[in-house]
């Protein structure tokens, strides 16, 4: 999971909700004190949540962009239900097409990222309606299912979600966690947010990673410009693999030195510079 440094709202950013026909999202709103250039909607990856992108708000609301970044139903603080069916994929793409309504920018003009998992449903929104969107950012995000072990840890996972509440899940997650990993982020934080998540969310998501299609052919008919970003070491998608994605999208290609699968939180600063640089450069911006 990404780990957040913290849960607390830099001041350019307040915590909302954004009511749209599919339902409420809790986001977290982020404005320049300038005039916007543009607004960027931003989905987050598996088990994570609307804060795995705070360190990114005050460097892009300083290049002069509003940042959203939205918890996705049954995400932390967005509700959902327990039906597994309500987090198929088509249902998840179409809350982002309501979230970017939502928004009232003109047609063509928000800019989407998606981080892991968030990426595939930001590309199965843009296929089925590419017109809100000026760009897609695929942030850590392969073209097709995960790799063998993370498929391996995704099943187990769901076995576990299946037998255990949130809570024994969570300290068995605890003490199988490399030490490295038990000191970064907010601790409580983190527990907080992995307890409020739903347990259908995760097993239908989780699903979704261990089986999703090539649909990169697709993508590349749309014509939407597409920066593809990532670390520059994966351990759910090789970085070969985004090379080549990038490739075959004609894509604005960008490596964060030093980060891994969460160079929203690893390199925040590095990050932000290459999604304002990317935004900018478009024709028209």
């Amino acid at each position: 999971m990404s780990r957040p440094p913290t849960f607390t709202p830099p001041p350019c950013a307040r915590a909302r909700v954004l009511a749209t026909e599919r339902g409420d999202f809790a986001v977290l709103d982020a404005v320049p004190r300038t005039p916007a250039r543009a607004t960027a909607l931003l989905l987050p990856g598996y088990t994570g949540s609307k804060e795995d992108f705070i360190a990114l708000l005050e460097p892009l609301t300083g290049a002069g962009y509003r940042v959203v970044a939205v918890d996705g139903r049954g995400q932390y603080e967005s509700k959902g239900t327990d039906r597994q069916e309500s987090y198929a994929q088509g249902e998840l793409a179409r809350d982002v097409l309501a979230q970017a309504a939502a928004l009232g920018e003109g047609r063509g003009e928000l800019h989407l990222l998606g981080h892991s998992l968030g990426g595939q449903i930001a590309r199965a929104a843009v296929l089925l309606d590419a017109a809100p969107f000026r760009s897609l950012t695929l942030m850590s995000s392969g073209p097709a299912e995960v790799v063998a072990a993370q498929r391996d840890k995704v099943k187990m996972l769901s076995d576990a979600l299946a037998v255990l509440s949130m809570d024994e899940v969570w300290q068995a997650m605890q003490a199988m966690d490399p030490p490295q990993d038990a000191d970064t982020g907010d601790g409580a934080g983190l527990r907080r947010r992995w307890l409020a998540h739903n347990p259908a969310q995760l097993i239908a998501t989780g699903a979704q990673l261990a089986a999703e299609p090539d649909r990169v052919d697709e993508l590349a008919a749309v014509g939407l410009p597409v920066h593809v970003l990532s670390g520059e070491r994966d351990d759910v998608w090789p970085v070969e693999l985004f090379d080549a994605m990038a490739r075959r999208l004609g894509a604005h290609r960008t490596t964060i030195a030093g980060a891994e699968h969460s160079p929203n939180t690893a390199r925040p600063q590095e990050t932000a510079e290459a999604l304002a640089a990317f935004w900018a450069g478009l024709p028209g911006a």
